[in-house]
């Protein structure tokens, strides 16, 4: 084990916190992992293993989730994911009833129950007091697209409790300056936004881009097109809660562009709902360019990967990083560790350069934690 327990609250027990949870479970008991950490950044990052990571508390608005105990509710419909290990501990902690607010698409009760959400009966909990009975020191934001009333309750919640904030959704907050200016002034950390997959959709379009732009090409055209099968991709079929997450995606590309093309020629962000598909996303990704001599490029790939686990892939860096920056009293915008797993940080940054800053932020706290 590491140096010591990671207390967090999780805001929305879905797939990706399925996949959070069950990937700390395995990583802690499957001791082979230790020597060849298969699907890790890293396995120790700063004295914190993944095994130090615990729930303490954790809110939905699904009937078939709220008043469950946390290990049957993260494999509660709708939930999807791949169960990769399905032996979870018997957690102290019972799912509770948060906020509905805007988390819930009116277009979501046209579909079958076990696809969509079904809203509790039942009256929110006061999430400040319970973040701070609990003693969480992180609250993760995995509220479907588009919450973007629910996001910024949870993220003054945190505030008020003075714990720290992942927002793994695209909301813009950490990149708000009046946001990070209120999380800076109380001294308290903020990652966000918009969780970036191990490689995802967005990574692989983020380095094909550079890559093209490094060897000179001109990029006149791209697009990305993503679909799948869990919750995420249904809630998005409301195309009026996607325009936070179409700038999200898309300035997460286009940041990497010397020159941005036209925006009729970018077309970036989710495009259809395929039930079978369950939690499995699929991205065609195209790129066309002109190289030298203004000769004619083009470049198509196919990225088929489970959505859930490969966000964990990134959150579970994100959760310990935060943890080092609350061990040594440093609050506001975490710059290093946003860009390299966020799309949409307050500061861009080149994938490569976030990876070294990021391993500089490590090594910098991985000392004592100030007294």
């Amino acid at each position: 084990m590491g140096k010591g327990k990671i207390r967090i609250a999780i805001a929305g027990v879905g797939n990706c916190a399925s996949a959070l949870l069950q990937g700390i479970e395995l990583y802690k008991n499957d001791p082979s992992l230790k020597d060849d950490p298969i699907g890790l950044m890293h396995y120790d990052l700063g004295g914190y293993e993944p095994g130090d990571i615990e729930v303490v508390a954790a809110f939905d608005v699904d009937a078939r989730k709220v008043g469950k105990p946390l290990k049957e509710a993260i494999f509660a419909k709708p939930n999807c994911t791949k169960v990769f290990y399905p032996n979870l501990p018997d957690y102290p902690v019972t799912v509770q009833m948060g906020p509905v607010l805007d988390g819930v698409s009116e277009h979501m009760k046209d579909y079958p129950e076990d696809d969509t959400f079904v809203v509790a009966n039942a009256e929110p909990v006061d999430v400040v007091k319970v973040l701070k009975e609990s003693g969480a020191e992180i609250l993760i934001n995995y509220l479907p697209v588009g919450s973007e009333q629910a996001a910024r309750f949870y993220a003054q919640a945190a505030l008020d409790a003075g714990v720290g904030f992942i927002n793994a959704i695209p909301v813009f907050i950490a990149s708000d300056p009046e946001w990070a200016r209120k999380f800076k002034e109380k001294n308290i950390p903020i990652i966000g936004d918009d969780i970036k997959s191990q490689v995802g959709a967005t990574i692989t379009h983020r380095v094909l881009t550079k890559l093209l732009e490094d060897r000179g090409v001109k990029i006149t055209r791209t697009y990305q097109l993503n679909f799948g099968g869990n919750t995420d991709f249904l809630n998005m079929l409301n195309h009026a809660r996607l325009k936070s997450k179409k700038k999200s995606k898309t300035q997460a590309v286009t940041s990497e562009m010397a020159v941005e093309p036209d925006k009729k020629n970018v077309h970036i962000g989710p495009s259809d709902y395929v039930p079978w598909l369950n939690d499995n996303k699929i991205a065609y990704i195209r790129l066309e360019g002109l190289g030298f001599g203004k000769v004619p490029l083009e470049l198509e790939v196919k990225l088929s990967v489970e959505d859930s686990p490969n966000s964990a892939g990134s959150i579970i860096d994100a959760i310990r990083c935060m943890k080092l920056a609350l061990d040594h009293g440093e609050g506001g915008v975490l710059e290093a560790i946003s860009a390299y797993t966020m799309k949409s940080p307050p500061v861009q940054i080149t994938d490569s350069v976030a990876k070294q800053k990021v391993e500089e932020f490590i090594r910098e706290r991985a000392k004592a934690p100030v007294a």
